[in-house]
Parts: C-alpha cells; sequence; structure tokens
C-alpha cells in the first residue's frame, strides 16, 4: 500500500525545517477518539477546543490533545487530566505540569504571557509545577489526520511504552505526516521523524543528557523553518550538539539577486554561546519529484529548506 510516507522516503526528501513553529506547547490530556481537527473534534468540549485555537493564534503557543499509548478508558468525562506547559528557547526551556478536573479553566489562561515563556501566571491558575521525571516523548499518532500516523506512530508509541518509557504519550499532530513516524521532545521542543525505536533510545538519551541527536532531526519548534535548517547546519559542521548550544539571532530574507538558484531565500544568523557566530543562506527549493503531502493528498512539488555552509562571522 503506498502512503505518503513512502513516497516521502523513497524520494528521501530532507527532514531539516520542517518542525512545526512554537516557542512554547500546551498540552490536554483528553482519551477516546480523535477528528481530523482533533480539539473540536474529539471528547473535548468543541468549545473550549476552539476558544484555545482562537486564543492561542499569534502567541508562539501550540495546543494539542495527548493520551497515553495502547488501550485506555473512553471516558467523556475523567476525573482529572494531565496538563503539560513546556518553553522550548534555549537558556530558558521549562515544563510545567498539573492534573485539572475542569478544562474550561484552560481558557482562561494568559496564552500571550506562555508565549513570552512566563509560566507563573499558569502555576497559580492551574495549581501546576516542574514537571518531574525523565523528558516526555511525544508520537504522532492520529490517524483521523493522517493513516501514516496511525499505521506507523500507533505501533511505535506502544512499543516504547512497552519498554518502559513511562513519559511516552501520543499526541494529535505535529505537521508533516509524511515524516512518519514522528515525534516531539519536551522541554526543548526537537521534532524528529522517520523514527525506529532504536534510534528513538539514542534520542532520549542524548537529550536526557543535554544533547542533540542531527540524525533523523527536523529542526528546534522555537525557530522559524529557515532558522531550524540554519541552526541544524551549524550543529553538523561544528559538533556543537548541547541544546542550548545555539541560538538563532536573525533571519533575513533574501532579495532574488542575493539567491543561489530559484526559491525564497533567507540569512540566518546562528551564534554559539561561547561568542562564536556564523551566516547560514537558507534556500526553499522544490523537490526532484512530486510528492503527496499527506495521505489522499495530489503529488505536488514539495519544497525543503537546503542550508549552505555556514560561514563564520
Amino acid at each position: 500500500m503506498s502512503t505518503c510516507a513512502t513516497a516521502s522516503g523513497e524520494l528521501a526528501e530532507p527532514l531539516a525545517g520542517t518542525a512545526a513553529v512554537a516557542a512554547t506547547w500546551l498540552l490536554v490530556e483528553q482519551t477516546g477518539p480523535w477528528g481530523n481537527e482533533a480539539l473540536t473534534q474529539s471528547h473535548l468540549d468543541p468549545e473550549i477546543g476552539r476558544a484555545l485555537e482562537e486564543r492561542a493564534e499569534g502567541t508562539g503557543v501550540r495546543v494539542a490533545l495527548i493520551r497515553r499509548p495502547g488501550r485506555h478508558a473512553d471516558v467523556r468525562r475523567p476525573a482529572s487530566r494531565r496538563v503539560l506547559a513546556a518553553h522550548t528557547a534555549p537558556g530558558g526551556t521549562w515544563i510545567r505540569a498539573t492534573d485539572l478536573r475542569d478544562p474550561a479553566v484552560l481558557t482562561g489562561l494568559d496564552l500571550a504571557a506562555l508565549g513570552r515563556g512566563e509560566h507563573a501566571g499558569f502555576d497559580a491558575a492551574l495549581g501546576a509545577g516542574p514537571y518531574r521525571g525523565e523528558p516526555p516523548v511525544f508520537v504522532c499518532t492520529n490517524g483521523r489526520r493522517d493513516r501514516c500516523c496511525a499505521l506507523l506512530g500507533r505501533p511505535l508509541a506502544a512499543d516504547l511504552h512497552a519498554a518502559g518509557g513511562t513519559a511516552t504519550w501520543e499526541i494529535t499532530h505535529i505537521g508533516g505526516h509524511r515524516f512518519s513516524p514522528t515525534l516531539l521532545l519536551l522541554p526543548h521542543g526537537y521534532a524528529y521523524g522517520r523514527m525506529t525505536p532504536h534510534a528513538v533510545k539514542e534520542v532520549i538519551e542524548w537529550l536526557a543528557s543535554g544533547l542533540v541527536v542531527p540524525d533523523g532531526c527536523r529542526g528546534r519548534s522555537t525557530w522559524e523553518r529557515p532558522g531550524q535548517a540554519a541552526e541544524l547546519a551549524v550543529r553538523r559542521l561544528t559538533g556543537a550538539y548541547g541544546a542550548d548550544d545555539l541560538v538563532v539571532v536573525r533571519t533575513e530574507a533574501e532579495a532574488e539577486a542575493e539567491r543561489e538558484g530559484d526559491g525564497d531565500g533567507w540569512r540566518v544568523t546562528v551564534a554559539h554561546r561561547d561568542g562564536r557566530a556564523w551566516d547560514v543562506p537558507v534556500t526553499a527549493r522544490a523537490a526532484a519529484a512530486a510528492t503527496p503531502a499527506s495521505c489522499g493528498a495530489a503529488p505536488v512539488l514539495q519544497r525543503h529548506m537546503a542550508a549552505g555552509p555556514p560561514r563564520a562571522r
């Protein structure tokens, strides 16, 4: 059976610069089925889901639903549900957690403050505190959104959970169905694609030690997509694998006359915390062959972020 993930893998479509963009993630536990638009098509009150979507717009916060892997009670109104918030910016990462009885409380949160990395209001409103335990892993499994997330994501989530991954969750949507199985690690916000249980184990072990595995990495959600590709290019050049070693300090669109080849272009400045900095040319280039962005979609020439050699400033 041909799928969007099969087509993307056969073309070896680049992963860098494909992560969803979010400075802060707000994740709400919701058991039961998820529809294509999960926040308004699940057992979560659709009015609450719609309000969260609307209030998150333009704040830097991305809202998603999560649930534990495997069989679970399909409870429309659980006694409590887990709520997580994580800010991903280097030097200011944090993750907070609470158990909440009434999800309607979430609609009163100051999401703009969360997007800026301020968790005091979140803690006060929900009684939240620091997350304890191993870094959580979120595997995209929403088959109603794309069948690859079900066919490839659910087995991966189940395998991780069965292997003792107590911090493994399923998540509704983190973009990039054709890179399934995809996952997100918090609080740093690094997304990965085409993962296997062995590869995920390495990613988790490295990140628990404060290091980033570049293989299979789609980028850090903190940055816009040109910045994601540029940061990974600098990591590969320099071997700077510390999660908070690098910061994208500037992204400037390049004029057509300054670009190499076709497509939109940017010049991204990436700085190391030791004072070094690099300029990285990034171009959005069309793939060599058309592939579907998701299962059932018409094949089109997907664009990917191509980072040129970083140049020291």
